[in-house]
């Protein structure tokens, strides 16, 4: 009896054990647009409670819960939540749940124009990373806009002399200049070199969505030089979601930025607006480079019914910053730095005028882009995108002209202004003067027979604009149309045309009166410094080195000095492409041609008489083929592989070097040819990709800065040139947890010149320096320098508790090598190209976002940053190839061991070993001052900045 009493008693326990926790079951399918989504996370909101979906795309889940939310998540897609009620014991379908993914919903923008090329994963067959607007906003806060890429496979960046918007970007070895740029399909390299300067979209990470770069040959139809890659810039659009935004930086150095903006949504009757503005100053981390810019946006859209939509934008950044633009030698930052440490920060170009920091380098520049997109869908089957865009430059650089003024420096290395302000006036006394040994020399200016102090091109001191401005229309128009299920054919055509007005005027006459433009014949009467039409001016007008807001200024009546030309550039294009898809096998093949015409004007240096001041148009003809193809092996795998050639027309200078207007006789177009595959693995925890390239690159001219000391502004061509570039890349994120996020990547490349080169060397005011002859570069085998070859980044992002995220990363530089200096490669025995030291760099933030009620969309977010948080001192690029002297050079006065350097330049005559000025009495005193860090101290060098920080506070509404 107490037995069967004893088994009641527990039964009825687990009876009402079990109806205290009874389970409803919740149950569903989780598809993508293509199928099922098998291994997909479902989680319910709050709880632990959780599983994956099974291969057909199925889950079931078991739950104490009456009501809630299920999270579905998976890498590439967007998380959806999905709200359940169930009753005890009782079981709820929530039917079939299907996930966006994030490669066509990038941030705020659903890319439907087809004007814009996005690849698409596990479809498009090349190698790409796509950042969203939520990372730019979080990570960027104080850095420069393409450093938001430098945890990218094969991607190197650096801030070169670390002045506001001049960073640079690297892509698996090639310059910027060789990378595509695009901004909502419309190509923004300069139309003359493909240069593509930051500090001109200093604003752009306001307004950007979402940021692709696809490194080779990319997805783009137009006929553009993405010979390195493509960036893809997406921005905000007018009919984004209604709402707006207050933020505020600050960071060190004085750097603080405000941003405001909003937008209406799309209204009931089809119209949308958006508006941004912002503005940024600081004095910036490197002495001597203050800067201030501002960015504006205006968005206005129209969509007149589901087939017709239109949608205007307009922005611009106009700003001004002091540079760094002289690499000073690496024993120059240690002289002005402490206990054996370099001064990262110094910089030889600035000192103070009447008490304000003033510069010979200042850049300033308003490049405002208007641009009218419209996409009309014909019928299901056809679509009609086209852009019509207009962009207006105006602005320059400033430099140093008239007598050589780099010798001449204050006791703490600063430019002595005041005393150049003495000196055009005839008032300068060394014994009182702020200029330390050796002081200015040389008669100072004296007045004319009207009393006016006159400066000149070697007369005295002046500062001078080198003015770059254009004006640039363009069209691109695509028709895209499915043909079948599975074929879609584009076919389009690109316009564009551009005009380029480069000159030189007086930015600030320090203190003289007037600047004489009259001046001889250079040497051996190569060169006329003087407007040859007008041969007796003098000038009184100085022009002050800030952006114009005025877009259409006038650049035509100006008081040039020195040179005058306009470059004329006309682009007509048409591309096809033919894309074949099905679920598993995505393919394409596709086809551009383009004809590019050069037109040189230039009354300034030939007689109006002479047909040289105006020439014709030399048209050249381009254009890439290329094809490519993925195929999914299954719900994880893929692989892909592309291939293409390209025929790429010459820039500008290559047309007509030397800045004449003589096309260069031995002009031919440039060749490349890539080769590419990959494979890929998306789970639901774990996403990878490895891919592995070759480009060959030949017939390639460049032109490159001289780093001489004694030719400051000026510049080499090259002609002739090969390169070589393949290597291996793999890119990995993994989402261990519900809250904690991985990613990785590695990339090792072998980037060499095959073959050699020609060079010619010209000065500030092109006149040429070789006496006529082109010496060979010797380059077989020498390793692609400016870059590091190998790159390798670890991070992690976690969510403490609600709201609240912490993230960090570590990237690794290696096989830095320096750029080429011609004059190390004159023979074929040189040491080849110096490789810098490798350095590791470790960035972090935390962010919190606060809901200003419960249910209330608004909210406040904090954000702090610290770069480089290890406070790393790394050299991040040198302009020369200044190997250490071996024992038997140094004592023989050899190869290295000849060069001394003095006073901020080297004396290329002068034995290492001895006892004067820049000397070393033995060959370990010369290895223990005359190094660092393994880097010969002759070596002209840029450091990447020390630790920084920023913190942003924004309102959103």
């Amino acid at each position: 009896m107490r037995n069967m009493k004893n088994w009641f008693l527990v039964t009825f326990f687990f009876l009402a054990l079990s109806s205290g926790f009874a389970q409803g079951k919740i149950t569903g399918m989780i598809f993508d647009d293509k199928g099922a989504l098998p291994g997909a996370n479902v989680v319910i909101e709050g709880t632990s409670v959780g599983t994956t979906s099974d291969f057909d795309g199925s889950f079931t889940l078991n739950t104490t819960a009456a009501n809630g939310k299920v999270v579905i998540s998976f890498l590439g897609f967007k998380t959806a939540k999905v709200e359940f009620s169930v009753a005890s014991g009782k079981t709820v379908d929530l039917g079939t749940i299907v996930l966006k993914s994030d490669d066509n919903v990038l941030g705020e923008v659903v890319v439907t124009s087809t004007v814009i090329d996005i690849a698409k994963d596990r479809k498009t067959p090349v190698a790409s990373s796509t950042i969203k607007a939520t990372e730019i906003r979080e990570k960027l806060g104080s850095q420069e806009f393409p450093e938001i890429l430098a945890n990218t496979p094969s991607v190197y960046v650096t801030k070169q002399g670390g002045g506001f918007g001049d960073s640079r970007i690297n892509i698996r070895g090639f310059s910027q200049a060789n990378v595509a740029v695009m901004i909502n399909g419309v190509p923004v390299n300069d139309m003359e070199n493909g240069a593509v300067f930051w500090s001109n979209w200093a604003g752009l990470s306001d307004v950007t969505s979402a940021m692709q770069v696809q490194r080779g040959l990319g997805s783009s139809k137009l006929a553009i030089s993405s010979v390195g890659g493509t960036i893809n810039v997406i921005t905000r659009t007018s009919d984004i979601k209604q709402g707006g935004s207050i933020s505020a930086t600050m960071g060190n150095d004085d750097f603080i930025k405000t941003v405001a903006s909003y937008s209406t949504g799309k209204m009931k009757n089809g119209f949308s607006a958006s508006v941004l503005l912002s503005n940024t100053a600081g004095d910036g981390y490197v002495n001597g480079t203050k800067f201030q810019g501002q960015n504006y946006f205006i968005g206005l859209g129209y969509q007149f019914n589901e087939k017709h939509d239109l949608q205007f934008t307009f922005t611009g950044a106009p700003q001004w910053h002091n540079q760094r633009s002289f690499a000073n030698h690496l024993g120059t930052y240690l002289k002005f730095g402490q206990g054996g440490e370099p001064n990262i920060k110094y910089n030889s170009d600035w000192g103070y005028l009447n008490g304000e920091e003033f510069s010979w380098a200042r850049n300033y520049y308003h490049k405002p882009v208007a641009s009218l997109n419209y996409d009309f869908k014909i019928n299901d089957r056809m679509k009609l995108s086209s852009v019509v865009y207009g962009s207006w430059g105006r602005g320059g650089g400033t430099a140093s002209g008239g007598k050589s003024p780099f010798s001449y420096k204050t006791a703490s290395g600063t430019v002595p202004f005041n005393d150049f302000v003495d000196f055009n006036s005839g008032t300068y006394n060394s014994a009182t003067g702020q200029t330390v040994a050796p002081f200015i020399t040389g008669p100072q200016v004296a007045p004319n027979a009207n009393g006016e102090y006159v400066t000149s091109r070697s007369v005295g001191f002046t500062r001078v604009a080198n003015v770059n401005s254009h004006d640039w229309y363009g069209a691109v128009i695509n028709l895209n149309t499915k043909l079948t299920d599975k074929l879609t054919l584009d076919f389009g055509i690109d316009a564009r045309t551009y005009t380029g007005y480069h000159f030189r005027v007086v930015s600030d006459r320090l203190g003289a009166d007037a600047y004489n433009a009259n001046l001889a014949t250079g040497t051996g009467g190569s060169y006329v410094a003087n407007d040859i039409n007008n041969p007796v001016q003098t000038f009184y007008q100085s022009y002050d080195a800030t952006p114009s807001f005025n877009p259409f200024s006038n650049v035509k009546d100006l008081e040039k000095i020195e040179f005058n030309n306009n470059g004329l550039v006309r682009w007509y294009g048409a591309f096809s492409q033919l894309e074949y898809s099905t679920e598993k096998l995505s393919a394409f093949i596709q086809g551009a041609i383009s004809q590019q015409g050069f037109k040189k004007e230039d009354a300034y240096t030939y007689l109006l008489s002479d047909p040289l001041h105006e020439t014709g148009y030399e048209n050249i003809l381009g254009g890439n083929v290329k094809g490519g193809a993925n195929y999914n092996i299954n719900e994880q795998h893929n692989v892909f592989a592309n291939a293409g050639y390209y025929s790429k027309q010459p820039f500008f200078n290559a047309v007509y070097p030397n800045r004449r207007s003589i096309v260069n006789g031995n002009l031919v177009n440039e060749k490349i040819l890539g080769f590419e595959a990959g494979y890929g693995f998306r789970s639901a925890k774990f996403n990878a990709s490895v891919n592995g390239y070759y480009t060959n690159w030949k017939d390639r001219y460049q032109r490159a800065n001289d780093a001489a000391a004694d030719n400051v502004g000026g510049y080499y061509d090259f002609t002739g040139i090969t390169e070589i570039h393949s290597g291996v890349e793999v890119e990995l994120n993994a989402k261990p947890l519900p809250k904690l996020g991985l990613n990785a990547m590695v990339s090792v490349g072998d980037w060499k010149y095959s073959g050699n080169s020609k060079s010619n060397r010209y000065d500030i005011n092109n006149q040429s320096l070789d006496g006529g002859t082109s010496p060979t570069l010797y380059l077989n085998n020498i390793k692609v320098g400016d870059v590091a070859q190998t790159t390798a980044s670890i991070g992690a992002n976690y969510e403490v508790v609600r709201n609240l995220k912490v993230d960090a990363n570590y990237r690794y530089s290696d096989k830095l090598y320096a750029s080429i200096s011609p004059d190390k490669f004159g023979t074929e025995v040189n040491k080849g190209t110096l490789e810098l030291p490798s350095y590791g760099l470790m960035d972090a933030g935390i962010s919190f976002k606060i809901n200003t009620t419960k249910d209330s969309k608004d909210y406040f977010t904090m954000r702090f940053n610290v770069n480089n948080v290890l406070n790393e001192v790394y050299m991040s690029e040198s302009r020369t190839n200044q190997f250490i002297a071996t024992e038997n050079e140094f004592n023989t006065g050899t190869g290295d061991g000849k060069g001394v350097l003095i006073n901020g330049a080297i004396v290329a005559n002068t034995n290492l070993k001895g006892t004067g000025n820049g000397q070393y009495p033995t060959y370990q005193d010369y290895l223990n001052r005359g190094t660092y860090d393994g880097i010969d101290v002759r070596n002209q060098v840029f450091f990447g900045f020390g630790r920084t920080w920023n913190f942003t506070f924004s309102y959103n509404f």
